[in-house]
């Protein structure tokens, strides 16, 4: 027979007639004997059926044969031992094909099968023919599959049964079947062929690892089955997952060639833990910027909670990506929002405290706060189990005093609470599908640069974001449409809100945004908030607005530019200071509003586009542009476009600086306001004070306080018709509104004069 090389390695066994020596009548070890010098055994040179073979006497209980030359076990590679036998006299025995495992070291492998199966030799003379494959792998038709652990075999038959039978036995043939199980040009190394065993429960990571190293560039392949893998695993080739693979919660799978969600959804089969093992390696590995859900749709039944599936980290602020993908959150009680009251007491010298609270362990972090004097959008950042307080995500403006307050808890289909900090995270091209049970994304405590682009945020059942603390510094949300779960419900019974920023820096820019209450709660400054589209109508006639934007502080220092502003108003407010009246604080200032389109539709006359809402007495404002707007009502007419709710209190009137209000266009608007205000006054009768009202066209009704020019523009003449040479003097504020010019001159006379005139200070 020709000898079989696999790899360069001779497997083959010589034939009898080269010699008996190498043959052990033990287990083929060197200290075993060999039939060279054995009583119950002779080479026979010409069996006819077998030519040269060896016949043997069975003397003992198993009788055995082995070659002793180390036949070495390549993982990948499959080994068929095969011997003919034939009984020529005596009691019948059975035959197996056997082996000894040796590990490094030369121990014995107790634990791997080490006999294939018997066959009885029942007919004299009749040719059997017994067989068994060994290798690495657990794979169906391998009789002794022995992972990696031995490195060696010793390898022949055994004799059992009764003794006294002579048998008579050809060449023993070991040869490569390798191809039987792998093709090699499939360009793949498979998992079971290093010791993997699909069983769920035997620790399969070092089988994967050594496959891997193996691969050189070749695929990893996972058969059927299920694979436990008891720690980090790292794979540098690509894998082709037909089976699955369990882990540890806190251990990563990180696939260097294929990191993506549909592999990932491979590898252990539920796209949920798919998702938060993918996302695991996305923070916990550095090769990798973005995952990459290949358009896959995950079913959520409970929240995604992103830090817990990390497991090992709460602060993270090197840029990370969730692109391309969905998640549908399905009815489920996981979603109910988990509801609390309890009395607390708050003080303004710490403004951002509830102290004494009762049963603040029952309270979660992230909730919202309500009660007597809270504005919109304050939840609780942090607590103090020990001290009984809860930290405050902004300050309460009327809230002074012990009461009971209802603490929200709601549910987020990505929930990064869990992070202490996150920065410089993108969701860049994923619907978020609440399905009016979930809300959508809950921020992390504390980062910076969250992202979400090219997104859709649709039927948030209470909140799109919600910034519970300090992770909204710098929020983006760009290109992303917004559609509320209450695009069929009245504006003043909606209760869901797009968003809430307490920090500053935020960037909101093209967006389409359809029926929320209000779309955005900010609570910092140094906003863009540019290019969006945002309407929340609700065909109800001469119905309730709600503002689309709702600043919740004084100085703001934004921008609002080139959005379209649709049947809803910018509302601005100071109700997170928790001492509303002003002191020595910016007033309300910093705001600039350009470019933009407002249009409302069969709302009330008394509706305004730009409210302003003080908490507290003696504010003012000191910084304002309104400018190249358009201002349209459609389906009736408005009285203007600014005003002030006085529910709390009013302005000073007499402190406004610096307030621009012009190049605006007013469509079925009674009272077009401008500032600085150009008019022309005509007088017919002879009058030494020439009284100009200036309103309604103030803004925000406003006092007639600086004049700019004043110019004459036909003769000014007295009673008696002679023309009057001396300039004339105004008094502002003048009238009981304090909203009148007085044009004084030094006699009686009529005329026409134009003038520019201005309800606040420009200096």
């Amino acid at each position: 027979m020709s000898i079989t090389l696999t790899q360069g390695v001779t497997i083959m066994p010589p034939a009898f007639e080269d010699g008996l020596d190498v043959w052990s009548s033990g287990n083929g070890r060197p200290s075993d004997p060999t039939y060279d010098t054995a009583t119950n055994a002779a080479f026979v040179p010409a069996d006819q059926d077998f030519g040269g073979c060896l016949e043997i006497q069975k003397q003992a209980t198993t009788t055995k044969l082995r070659y002793t030359g180390e036949t070495p076990i390549l993982p990948g590679c499959y080994f068929q031992i095969r011997a003919r036998v034939k009984l020529i006299s005596g009691i019948f025995p059975s035959v197996r094909v056997a082996a000894w495992a040796g590990a490094a070291g030369g121990a014995h492998v107790v634990s791997v099968d080490q006999t294939g199966p018997s066959t009885l030799l029942s007919t004299y003379g009749k040719v059997v023919e017994v067989s068994a494959i060994v290798g690495t792998g657990d794979r169906p038709g391998v009789d002794m599959p022995w992972g990696r652990e031995p490195l060696f075999g010793h390898f022949g038959i055994d004799l059992t049964g009764p003794n006294g039978g002579v048998v008579r036995v050809d060449d023993l043939v070991i040869e490569d079947v390798t191809n039987l199980f792998q093709n090699s040009l499939l360009g793949r190394v498979d998992v079971l062929d290093y010791g993997a065993v699909p069983d769920g429960t035997t620790d399969s990571r070092d089988a994967f690892e050594a496959a891997d190293q193996a691969a050189e560039g070749r695929e990893v392949y996972i058969p059927s089955g299920e694979f436990f893998i008891g720690d980090h695993l790292t794979l540098d080739n690509k894998a082709e997952f037909h089976g699955t693979i369990t882990m540890p919660t806190d251990k990563r799978l990180i696939l260097k060639k294929n990191y993506n969600l549909p592999a990932y959804i491979d590898a252990f089969g539920d796209e949920v833990l798919a998702f938060k093992k993918a996302f695991q390696a996305l923070i916990g590995f550095n090769d990798h910027s973005a995952l990459d859900m290949g358009g896959r749709r995950i079913f959520l039944q409970e929240p995604l909670d992103m830090q817990a599936a990390v497991a090992t980290s709460d602060n993270f602020t090197v840029r990370r990506a969730i692109r391309n993908g969905q998640f549908s959150c399905q009815a489920s009680p996981a979603w109910d929002t988990d509801l609390q009251t309890s009395q607390a007491t708050y003080s303004v010298s710490t403004p951002k405290k509830l102290t004494n609270v009762t049963n603040v362990a029952n309270i979660p972090i992230g909730s919202l706060v309500e009660g007597v004097g809270v504005g919109r959008e304050v939840y609780v950042q942090d607590r103090d189990l020990s001290n009984q307080t809860i930290t405050l995500t902004q300050a309460l403006y009327g809230a002074a005093g012990t009461q009971i307050f209802t603490f929200k808890r709601f549910k987020y289909a990505l929930d990064f609470s869990g992070f202490d900090e996150l920065s410089k995270f993108v969701i860049d091209e994923v619907d978020l599908s609440c399905n009016s049970t979930a809300s959508g994304i809950l921020l992390p405590r504390n980062g910076s640069a969250f992202q979400l682009v090219n997104s859709a945020m649709t039927r948030p059942k209470d909140r799109g974001i919600t910034s519970a603390g300090r992770g909204c510094q710098g929020l983006t949300v760009h290109s992303t449409r917004w559609t509320s779960s209450e695009v069929n419900v009245p504006v003043p019974d909606r209760v869901s809100i797009g968003l809430n920023v307490n920090s500053n820096d935020a960037i909101i820019r093209d967006n389409l945004i359809i029926r929320f209450k209000h779309f955005a709660v900010i609570g910092g400054g140094s906003s863009i908030i540019n290019g969006n589209h945002w309407f929340q109508g609700d065909g109800q006639a001469n119905g309730v607005r709600e503002g689309g934007i709702v600043f919740c502080s004084t100085n703001i220092t934004t921008l609002v530019t080139s959005n379209y502003i649709d049947n809803n108003f910018i509302e601005w407010t100071n109700e997170y200071e928790a001492e509303p009246e002003n002191a020595n604080q910016f007033s309300f200032g910093g705001l600039t509003i350009t470019g933009n389109f407002f249009v409302c539709s069969e709302v009330a006359p008394w509706f305004r586009f730009i409210v302003i809402k003080p908490y507290g007495p003696g504010h003012r404002i000191r910084g304002l542009s309104v400018i190249g707007n358009v201002f349209r009502a459609i389906g009736g007419r408005i009285d203007r476009v600014d005003g002030v709710d006085t529910t709390f209190s009013d302005l000073n009137y007499t402190a406004m600086k610096n307030i621009t209000f012009e190049g605006n266009s007013f469509d079925n608007v009674d009272a077009p306001v401008k500032n600085p205000l150009r008019g022309s006054h005509e007088e017919t009768s002879d009058q030494s004070t020439w009284r100009i009202g200036l309103s309604p066209n103030l803004p925000f009704g406003g006092h007639a306080r600086w004049v700019e020019s004043l110019q004459p523009i036909a003769r000014i003449s007295n009673g008696s018709g002679q023309r009057v040479k001396e300039l004339p003097y105004a008094l502002t504020g003048q009238g009981p509104d304090d909203d009148e010019l007085h044009i004084k001159w030094s006699e009686a006379c009529k005329g026409k004069v134009t003038y520019v005139a201005r309800m606040d200070n420009p200096e």
